[in-house]
């Protein structure tokens, strides 16, 4: 049981953090009087949180030709980061953090049941079953009571 308790648990923390990282960043969106800026400092955090932990855990910086073999779509994370994070950083003020997270929320939902059901990029596949569609339909129940 606790095979799944911890990992589900830090799961939860991950969740947490993003609402503190989306509050944090609209709060120096207003000091800094910029999105893009406070994206910018958010990103340069967190790229000396990673590289301080891949020294930590002593991990081997990626050889070229290991770079060389990974497929151009892979790289493109940070992208959707980038995203994420503008838009958050915009929608928190209007939407408020709890109709952000929980749109958030039912996005990934309907964005991982497509992705599963298909097995896009390398994902197993799943088709989307009636408990699923179910369950998506129950998040956007949520969003609206949230939203109220």
């Amino acid at each position: 049981m606790l095979h799944i308790l911890f990992p589900s648990a830090l799961a939860v923390l991950a969740g947490a953090s993003i609402v503190v990282q989306q509050a944090l960043n609209t709060n120096l969106r207003t000091a800094l009087t910029s999105a893009a800026w406070s994206g910018v400092v958010s990103y340069l955090v967190g790229l000396g949180c990673m590289a301080l932990l891949a020294v930590a855990l002593r991990d081997p910086v990626p050889s070229a030709s290991v770079a060389a073999r990974i497929p151009w779509w892979a790289w493109s994370g940070g992208l959707f980061g980038a995203i994420f994070v503008g838009l958050g950083i915009q929608l928190v003020p209007v939407l408020g953090a709890a109709t952000f997270m929980a749109l958030l929320v039912a996005g990934q939902m309907f964005a991982a049941m497509a992705v599963d059901h298909v097995g896009l990029l390398g994902v197993p596949q799943r088709p989307v079953d009636l408990s699923r569609l179910l369950g998506g339909a129950l998040l956007i129940g949520g969003v609206v009571l949230i939203r109220r």
